[in-house]
């Protein structure tokens, strides 16, 4: 039992060193992705605008290398939702998962989604920003969807990034909380 417990002792220590290591041995995040508009990653509010902006458009491509370029490589984008049933249904995508089915969604279809409101916290290197939007076919017309988007960020010393977003719809059983509803 000694021996197990000084064995994981020293594992634990093996971690701890490893987490503390100088940052030069962590690959460099910009290496694995498409490099950004600067201008979209200079801040939290430029970033969560950027993420609006690259899946909006008429019917027709996007500027998926744009999108990627704004997650880390690992980034998770999750939906949350409420099958016929009422039972929760959870949907994890990858970036490329998400590039591959809504890009294929808004080749023939246009879709706009645009924030209502967005609220931010930021703390250190990261930041959580809860933004509700509305989803529409047209600039101006009436909103198909409008939901939550739960973005969480960091900050890198360079530049931010997106880690993930989660995303609800709004239903007649989860309306969106009055302080998200209206600008």
């Amino acid at each position: 039992m000694k021996i197990l417990l000084v064995a994981l002792l020293f594992a634990v220590s093996a971690l701890a060193q490893n987490s503390t290591s100088p940052a030069s041995s962590t690959p460099d995040l910009s290496s694995q992705v498409p490099a950004p508009r600067p201008d979209d990653v200079k801040s939290v509010d430029a970033l969560v605008h950027a993420v609006y902006d690259v899946i909006s458009g008429p019917a027709g491509d996007r500027d998926w290398n744009r999108f990627r370029s704004l997650f880390v490589p690992q980034a998770r984008l999750t939906k949350a939702a409420e099958a016929a049933d009422g039972s929760a249904i959870v949907r994890l995508l990858t970036v490329d998962d998400f590039v591959t089915i809504v890009g294929k969604a808004v080749k023939d279809e246009a879709f706009y989604e645009n924030p209502i409101v967005t609220q931010t916290s930021i703390y250190g290197r990261e930041a959580q920003a809860f933004s509700s939007y509305e989803s529409r076919h047209a600039p101006g017309e009436k909103p198909f969807q409008r939901g939550i988007n739960s973005f969480q960020l960091l900050n890198d010393g360079k530049r931010w990034w997106v880690l993930s977003i989660l995303w609800d719809q709004e239903r007649p059983d989860n309306p969106l909380p009055a302080e998200f509803a209206t600008k």
